[in-house]
């Protein structure tokens, strides 16, 4: 039944790699990108504010948050920060489930997006509908869904996670004698399901970046750097996962970069979170997990389309228009934030701290 459903949702064209690509921001030159800098920089002022960027978008637009007082992170951490930020207007470079997230937290906040269409594969690949229909078939199971989902699919959910939380969520889920129904990241959930042997139902999503990696070419990449760390995002594959030194999340893995002290990396993660790495350890060499290799069907090249759709020409347009506003159904909101609240309190019931507790 996924299978199917995923195959539905990219033959869709408006929802293909390929026409994500044919979207990706354009890049100004020099001259034009410090005139943007400045204007951008004004607007967000003048607009009461924050901008919040994920990990994984151009590296001019996480400096730019940064350098205006907002927050380069995971989507929950982005969502938190919102809240916790006096700013009337939270702008989200990322895709569109993290401006749902951060609408969701907060409903009396203006929620702006460079682009809308920039979706997430996860997301896509999971409709409301029929993973509605999935769960009622399922009655007797906790569901369990991915931050990687839209607002209606967190209205259906008992709990939310972020990869980083999962593993305990799921542990607590079993030692109350649950059975789980998980969404939407086979991979994900296949990982969370053989750490923990918990009775696991899994939706069958994947990440179009995650699910590229190959672990025979990462074999011959590691040979070429003895003493290499190997860093994974547990949305790839099985057998990548597996050659790991070091599995967890955006943050999770820019803090194994950070406090390692090997010189030379491989990360299997959106290459989007290179730009972290890098400014973080200047000193130490990043390279990306390979991509290609036998059964390659690659069109995001270990860098997400959607998130190429973030730049620096349509984040001053939208502050300029006030277009691109995120709305969700008032009526989802108190439902949907329910299955967050339930993972945030957790979180503090378990002391992991609720800032940097991301996922993608």
């Amino acid at each position: 039944m996924a299978e199917s459903i995923i195959s539905v949702a990219y033959d869709h064209p408006g929802c293909s790699t390929a026409s994500a690509w044919a979207r990706k921001a354009r890049e100004p030159d020099p001259q034009e990108k410090a005139v943007l800098i400045a204007r951008i920089k004004r607007l967000l002022r003048e607009q009461d504010a924050v901008l919040v960027a994920h990990y994984y978008v151009h590296p001019d637009l996480q400096d730019l948050a940064e350098q205006t007082g907002g927050i380069v992170s995971d989507s929950l951490d982005m969502a938190n920060f919102g809240h916790r930020h006096p700013a009337k207007t939270i702008v989200v470079a990322g895709v569109r489930f993290m401006g749902e997230t951060a609408k969701i937290l907060n409903p009396e906040k203006r929620v702006l997006m460079p682009d809308l269409e920039a979706e997430c594969s996860l997301d896509l690949g999971c409709p409301a509908d029929e993973f509605s229909a999935f769960c009622d078939a399922h009655p007797e199971r906790s569901v369990v869904v991915y931050a990687n989902t839209s607002a209606a699919v967190k209205a259906r959910a008992d709990w939310m996670v972020t990869s980083s939380i999962a593993l305990p969520v799921v542990k607590h889920l079993m030692e109350q004698g649950k059975k789980i129904l998980w969404a939407p990241d086979r991979h994900l959930g296949a990982y969370v399901q053989e750490q923990t042997g918990a009775d696991m139902l899994l939706w069958q999503g994947a990440c179009v970046v995650h699910d590229e990696y190959k672990a025979q070419e990462l074999i011959a990449l590691k040979a070429q750097y003895p003493g290499c760390i190997v860093l994974v995002h547990p949305e790839s594959p099985r057998a990548v996962i597996q050659l790991a030194d070091v599995v967890g999340s955006t943050t999770q893995l820019i803090n194994a970069a950070r406090n390692t002290d090997a010189k030379v990396f491989i990360v299997a993660t959106d290459n989007g979170i290179l730009h972290k790495m890098r400014t973080l350890c200047p000193d130490k060499l990043f390279l990306e997990a390979p991509t290609a290799g036998a059964g390659a069907n690659c069109t995001s090249c270990s860098h997400c389309p959607w998130m190429a759709m973030n730049g620096l020409i349509n984040l001053a347009q939208v502050l300029e228009t006030g277009t691109n506003e995120i709305v969700v159904d008032p009526a989802i909101i108190p439902r949907a934030v329910l299955p967050i609240q339930r993972m945030l309190d957790f979180a503090r019931q378990i002391s992991l701290p609720t800032s940097g507790i991301g996922n993608a």
